[in-house]
């Protein structure tokens, strides 16, 4: 069961990360164009891009993404330690992910 899956977000993403409530819906879709990851899955609230899954996760869910149909889980901001301590700022629910990882 995945219900912590942090979201990379590099000092690009910063401010649209602050300025999201502490719990809001987030949006998957698959970026076949990112020059950087060719599996990358981008994060979005509201249609804004506020980062990515993790690489190691994002090579699982981005054929099932890929097709245009995004997927939406809900996020919320990390807690103060752990963006103290990692760096991350965001986490993701995927307890009720309408799609399943590909191995």
């Amino acid at each position: 069961m995945l219900d912590h899956i942090p979201v990379v977000a590099g000092l690009a993403y910063a401010e649209r990360v602050r300025r999201l409530p502490s719990r809001f819906t987030a949006t998957l879709a698959a970026e076949p164009d990112n020059r950087f990851n060719l599996k990358a899955v981008a994060v979005l609230v509201d249609g804004d891009k506020v980062g990515y899954l993790p690489p190691e996760l994002s090579r699982h869910y981005f054929d099932a993404l890929k097709g245009g149909v995004p997927a939406e889980c809900p996020g919320r901001h990390a807690p103060v330690a752990e963006q103290r301590d990692t760096g991350v700022m965001l986490l993701l629910d995927f307890t009720s992910l309408p799609i399943q990882p590909e191995e």
